[in-house]
């Protein structure tokens, strides 16, 4: 039994270089967004380019991270938070020296597959080091201390950009990386899963970082209409049947398929993908109206959006305990509504727009939207399933997060009449972007009409989450799985 105690020396730095590590990988999902503006200018990119920029990192991401938690209960869970910390911070280093655009691109699906290692191991060593007594406090300073990382994230890629340069917003990544990995080593008991048998679903896990690849290289390119475009739609959509296939057939696969089966969980991550692509698509380009439209700079800009993740630290772990009172169809229901409303209200943002009068009550009214969906959204996917499934449910709710975000960021400018240079012409920028708030808004309101057609009440005593403080939208808390230790976060 795991006997390291919070208040413990050893207890400390765990917890230290857990949060320091996954807020390596939440820090670069919240600050490229603000640094997208100068890296277009200085590699002289066009949208396709800053869009791959996105979402190079989130489809392998996205694609590798449940099988990096299990590579992680097979060869040990801090072995390979260790090396994925390494790789995260040799791929940051790629990524800061990158003289194109096709190798920053390139260093971004290296970052992403550095983040699939490091980011399940930072919950699970949390959930197999410490006393069952202080586990639940450690678990909730991780979420709360990665959430403050989160918040910081715009601020401090702002400030980064617009003072050293665009390229430290990678480049600050391998000091971090260094401390983190010897503290690692030094400090935190190695521990592995129960299972260790089986062979890895190693092909399942490359079929879905290729699906999403060629599906988000088709929307990111289907202005064109060259014939690339099309074939790689049509491959995309294969991997995507192939990949379903192989999950159903393999006697231990990676997602199992029959988990589907609870109407529940099928519903809730319904939800899921419409929100999430939904604030996946407002974020990245937020931060782009703010810098080009209205004209702030990238720190303007970057602390402007703090408002939303300030809410999230302040009130989500409340938000989760009314749902645990009222059930989760209600805060499901309402909450993408709200968030609607304050995506509707970014339309007021233009040309010399206001903080305090036109984005400030966008941004309060879409925070309180999260607020109320969020942390109901993670326990509802919990009470969903057996307890024994927790850990997988979360896991695969939090990769359909981030691929709805990555498919938004592919197909919002498409959708809304963005052109290659549309980021250096503000007025056709403008246009499109009202466009776009307004499709978001609607798959805001998808998301609630589901929730409240589909969520119930979950049946008493189910499982809650353990992370009840959410700080940012990008990475949703997760839970170990009780058979085998290990998390995603």
């Amino acid at each position: 039994m795991p006997d390291v105690r919070l208040a413990s020396p050893q207890g400390r730095w765990i917890l230290f270089t857990t949060v320091l590590g996954s807020g390596m990988a939440l820090l670069d999902s919240t600050v490229v967004n603000v640094a997208l503006p100068r890296i277009g200018e200085d590699l002289d990119a066009d949208l396709a380019a800053l869009q791959w920029t996105v979402n190079a990192y989130l489809v392998t991401l996205a694609g590798l991270i449940l099988l990096g938690g299990a590579l992680g209960d097979r060869y040990g869970r801090r072995r390979v938070f260790v090396v994925g910390v390494l790789w995260f911070a040799a791929a940051s280093l790629l990524c800061g020296i990158a003289p194109d655009e096709g190798v920053l691109i390139a260093a971004r699906a290296l970052q992403g597959a550095g983040g699939a290692l490091l980011t399940p191991g930072s919950l699970a060593l949390i959930q197999a080091s410490f006393h069952p007594d202080d586990r639940g406090r450690a678990v909730g300073l991780w979420s709360g201390l990665g959430g403050i990382g989160a918040a910081v994230g715009p601020f401090l890629g702002g400030w980064l950009v617009d003072g050293p340069g665009w390229r430290w917003v990678f480049l600050i990544n391998v000091p971090l990386a260094l401390l983190c990995a010897p503290v690692a080593v030094r400090h935190v008991p190695e521990s592995s899963g129960t299972r260790a048998e089986g062979r890895f679903d190693v092909f399942g896990a490359a079929l879905g970082a290729v699906a999403l690849a060629l599906v988000t290289y088709a929307l990111i390119g289907a202005g064109d209409g060259s014939p690339l475009v099309v074939v790689s739609a049509v491959a995309g959509l294969a991997a995507a049947v192939g990949f379903v296939l192989v999950e159903k057939r393999r006697p231990d696969p990676m997602m199992p398929l029959e988990i589907f089966a609870s109407r529940q969980f099928s519903a809730v991550n319904g939800v899921t993908l419409c929100v999430y692509a939904a604030f996946g698509g407002f974020f990245f380009l937020a931060a782009l109206q703010l810098q080009v439209v209205v004209g702030w700079s990238a720190l303007a800009a970057g602390t402007a959006l703090l408002p939303t993740t300030a809410l999230m630290l302040l009130l989500s772990a409340r938000s989760g305990e009314l749902a645990d009172r009222i059930g989760p169809r209600l805060p499901l229901t309402v909450g993408p509504l709200l968030s609607a409303a304050g995506v509707l209200l970014m339309l007021r943002v233009g040309p010399d727009a206001s903080y305090a009068a036109d984005v400030l009550p966008a941004l309060l009214v879409l925070g309180l939207g999260m607020v109320t969906l969020v942390a109901p959204l993670t326990a509802a996917v919990l009470a969903s399933v057996e307890t024994t499934r927790a850990g997988l449910a979360s896991g695969v709710n939090n990769a359909a997060a981030r691929a709805a975000g990555l498919l938004a960021v592919a197909a919002l400018p498409l959708l809304a009449g963005m052109g290659p240079e549309a980021f250096r012409q503000p007025d056709a920028f403008d246009a499109a972007f009202d466009r776009a708030m307004l499709l978001c808004a609607g798959v805001l309101v998808i998301g609630a009409v589901l929730a409240a057609a589909t969520v119930r009440r979950p049946a008493p005593g189910c499982r809650r989450p353990e992370c009840r403080t959410h700080g940012s939208v990008a990475v949703p808390p997760l839970e170990a799985d009780p058979r085998r230790g290990s998390g995603v976060a």
